[in-house]
């Protein structure tokens, strides 16, 4: 009776502090995805930090809250290169520290060059996030935009996502996030990017994808196309 009571109380105690199942992907990758190095699976409920330590060799600094090193690659300074991290598409907004990954969450680190772009908001290359899981738990209703030419695509990948169809142009919940599909040939093809669509409401707001003759599935582990 001792020992039904212990694990009971021990299972209370884990749904209290909010034991998560599931899994996280981590992704390691350089130069805006162009080289992937490391593709592997680790529990949710772990830190971003604590996933990557999973599986891989990590040096931190500022008392662990940031990453300098991956399996040997260092961020420097002098040759303005250095570790940047996403989830679900979206650049962190937190040490990686203090993220923890929620089941199903992309954890992506990019080691690129900064001297142009330090801040990269929103990127395609984890596609169909944040869609699907959205960022730090929160998953936001989904719309797909189409045009004359691109129903057919547009309407499979609404179901794919789990979204509503709606032809491009319409009027979208200010909540929501859109992807819009078109194939114009007016424009440079292909084409696929991301953005926020508030972008003073920052990271885990709403997002914007605009996919012009191209695959979204396509483009993973890159920032945009071309």
């Amino acid at each position: 009776m001792t020992k039904v009571v212990a694990v009971t109380a021990l299972a209370a105690a884990l749904a209290g502090c909010g034991a998560t199942h599931g899994t996280a992907t981590v992704w390691v990758t350089r130069d805006r995805g162009a080289r992937v190095l490391l593709v592997r699976h680790v529990p949710a409920g772990l830190t971003a930090i604590q996933g990557l330590e999973r599986v891989a060799h990590v040096q931190t600094r500022y008392a662990g809250r940031f990453v300098q090193a991956i399996d040997g690659v260092s961020g420097s300074l002098t040759a303005q290169h250095d570790w940047f991290y996403f989830v679900n598409g979206y650049e962190g907004d937190r040490s990686a520290a203090e993220y923890r990954l929620h089941p199903g969450d992309v954890e992506w680190w990019d080691y690129r060059a900064w001297e142009h772009a330090m801040s990269v908001p929103v990127v395609v290359g984890a596609f169909p996030e944040p869609f699907l899981h959205g960022y730090d738990g929160k998953r936001r209703p989904a719309y797909v935009a189409y045009d004359k030419g691109t129903r057919r695509e547009a309407l499979a990948l609404a179901k794919k996502l789990g979204a509503r169809l709606v032809l491009s142009g319409a009027q979208t919940p200010h909540s929501a996030d859109v992807l819009t599909v078109q194939c114009n040939d007016l424009l440079p093809t292909p084409r696929f990017s991301a953005a926020l669509r508030f972008p003073a409401e920052g990271v885990g707001s709403p997002v914007s994808f605009w996919a012009n003759c191209v695959n979204p599935s396509s483009a993973r582990f890159r920032y945009s196309v071309p």
